[in-house]
């Protein structure tokens, strides 16, 4: 199986772009720049910021950059992600000048007015908190504590919470604003960029910065990181790379400058990142590039020094695509100097996936969705070969990828089947079997829950043509293999018509507003609320992708307003998914709602 982890490592042919983001860096001419790495979730953004880097700590490069990673998401909620930004800088800095003894002097006073700024966003949050303000720092627990004391409702546990945050203060306090050499936040500002620059001319080499995640933050977390880019840091010698997705970043602006027009936050955006850089769309050949060197990285026969020659051979191919064929599956092979079966069987899944993981709405070739849909496949390969069970990892394959780029009524269906045919041989794929080379006899043949628009109808005559070819063939066992899809059946198989239509309904909602899932929510029996949203649920737990909604959500929540047994499933389900909070478009929807507030309680 394959780790979910960002490689340093080129698979899909980002490297050209990584080197003009390194070009960028480190013309002279160019900085202070900053260059915003654009793309979804899943496509490979922390990627691209990792070959970035080895872009500047080449020979050529080398000891002339002085680069940062910073995670803007690990810091949310717990510090101002201002103060945490610079803290870090100003750490790498002090370690930078730590053998010369002129700039260490100067690089500890750097640190130290980084504290001082924590110190005076501290004041800004008691302000805050003084003007009814809302804010998510450690004195939240204390002002309410606070006011339950005065109004006479207090106990002892908010006395303990008062006395803690006392104490909390004085500590985080102690030391760092000297009551006779007090700033103003201008003055602080000034003498830390003045300092902040010295160091910098002093080491002589420039400050790359790498900001990331800044798409998983809320609003204040993203625009506080950005604003620091600029206030605080944005001078001769610096230069930042930030990635994140430009439409929830465009998000945060809209929300926490209430909504000021698209053409503000463009204008905004623009100010901030000068040189907008987008991770390339990936095709069939990427994507079956990218597979294939999934396939090789599994393999332990491969050694480390074939894997770079297939990585490299693949790379180039890629490259002259405009001239040249895709490398075949025996080229491949022949380059990592093997006769591997399993290798061989790995090359060709990912010749005939590659195409339908690329064209379908579900997947678009994101290479994080391509991943872990392996993955799936894998380990449900593993399983039937302990078990020892009939089905091989082609046959696994491709029953994974029609779960993953269909809808649920679909898979549905073909479980019914397969369970239903006494052999686990459905007639319904026999017969479209025999239509495949005529387009109109098939869409005929084709059962009404395989086609609810023409690209889910084309997927499943594409998919049906991929080797291996599944009529004839006991599918029970991949039912087997693929039950953590059957809670879904089950729950569905017990409601009433009424109830399943509501449910068909809610499960294609994309928006708040519509009338027709409105109506289907308010039309399911009160009896059988609670056991739609359990059904709904099932269908978005394989859903990775928390920055996006999964689709029919929007239905979920039409539903919660109209059930409070079926609110709490689902406010379970939200805080399970997501710990540190839900995210901005979920936010905006259930932040307010008593039943989400009554689930954040518990």
């Amino acid at each position: 199986m394959w780790a979910d982890v960002d490689t340093k490592q080129d698979f899909l042919n980002f490297s050209e772009v990584a080197d003009l983001v390194v070009d960028v860096v480190g013309s002279p001419a160019m900085r202070p720049v900053s260059v915003g790495v654009f793309g979804t979730w899943g496509t490979g953004k922390s990627t691209l910021l990792n070959l970035i880097e080895g872009g500047l700590s080449t020979e050529e490069r080398k000891g002339k950059f002085i680069v940062v990673r910073f995670d803007a998401w690990l810091y949310q909620g717990f510090d101002d992600s201002r103060a945490a930004l610079m803290e870090v800088i100003a750490t790498t800095l002090l370690e930078a000048a730590k053998d010369n003894e002129g700039l260490l002097k100067k690089a500890k006073s750097l640190l130290g007015r980084v504290n001082k700024m924590r110190a005076l966003g501290l004041a800004a949050e008691v302000g805050a908190l003084a003007m009814g303000v809302p804010t998510m720092g450690w004195l939240n627990k204390a002002f309410g504590a606070v006011g339950d004391v005065i109004s006479g409702d207090g106990d002892a546990e908010d006395l303990d919470a008062v006395r803690e945050a006392g104490k909390t203060a004085k500590e985080r306090g102690k030391g760092l604003l000297d009551p006779e050499k007090q700033r103003t936040p201008p003055k602080e500002i000034a003498a830390f960029r003045n300092e902040f620059e010295e160091v910098l001319r002093g080491l002589g080499k420039t400050l790359v910065v790498f900001v990331d995640n800044l798409d998983r933050c809320l609003p204040p977390q993203t625009i506080h990181t950005l604003e620091a880019l600029r206030l605080f840091l944005f001078m001769d010698r610096t230069a930042f790379v930030v990635a994140a997705d430009e439409d929830m970043v465009r998000h945060s602006v809209s929300k926490f400058f209430n909504d000021p027009g698209d053409r503000h936050v463009t204008d905004y955006l623009d100010k901030l990142i000068q040189v907008p850089v987008r991770v390339p769309a990936v095709g069939v050949q990427e994507i079956r590039a990218y597979l294939f060197m999934l396939f090789a990285s599994a393999d332990p026969g491969v050694p480390a020094k074939q894997m770079e020659a297939l990585r490299a051979r693949l790379e180039e191919n890629l490259r002259r695509a405009w001239e040249q064929e895709p490398i075949s599956t025996e080229d491949a092979l022949a380059v990592l100097g093997t006769t591997s079966t399993d290798l061989a069987r790995g090359f060709g899944i990912a010749d005939r996936m590659a195409p339908m993981l690329v064209n379908s709405d579900e997947v678009r070739g994101n290479p994080r969705i391509v991943k872990r849909m392996l993955n799936v496949v894998r380990m449900r390969a593993k399983i039937a070969e302990r078990r020892k069970m009939p089905v091989d990892e082609a046959l696994v394959a491709k029953l994974a990828l029609f779960e993953r780029c269909t809808d649920s009524t679909a898979a549905t269906y073909l479980y019914r089947e397969i369970n239903a045919a006494p052999d686990g041989k459905p007639e319904v794929l026999a017969k479209l079997a025999q239509h495949l080379d005529d387009e109109r006899a098939f869409d005929d043949a084709c059962p009404k829950e395989w086609k609810p628009n023409a690209k889910i109808l084309s997927f499943v005559r594409e998919w049906l043509a991929l080797d291996p070819p599944l009529a004839g063939v006991n599918l029970r066992p991949l039912v087997y293999l693929s039950r953590e899809t059957i809670p879904l059946r089950s729950l569905k198989g017990g409601l009433s018509t009424v109830a399943a239509e509501g449910l068909r309904v809610l499960l294609r909602t994309t928006k708040m507003s519509s009338k027709s899932a409105i109506a289907a929510a308010n039309s399911i029996p009160e009896s059988e609320r609670a056991a739609v949203m359990k059904a709904m649920i099932e269908t978005f737990r394989p859903h990775g992708d928390w920055l996006n909604s999964p689709t029919g959500f929007h239905g979920a929540l039409i539903l919660a307003d109209r059930s409070a047994e079926a609110a709490v499933d689902l406010a379970a389900f939200i805080n399970l998914t997501n710990p540190q909070g839900p995210p901005p478009w979920l936010g905006q929807y259930v932040r307010e709602k008593s039943w989400f507030k009554a689930g954040e309680a518990k």
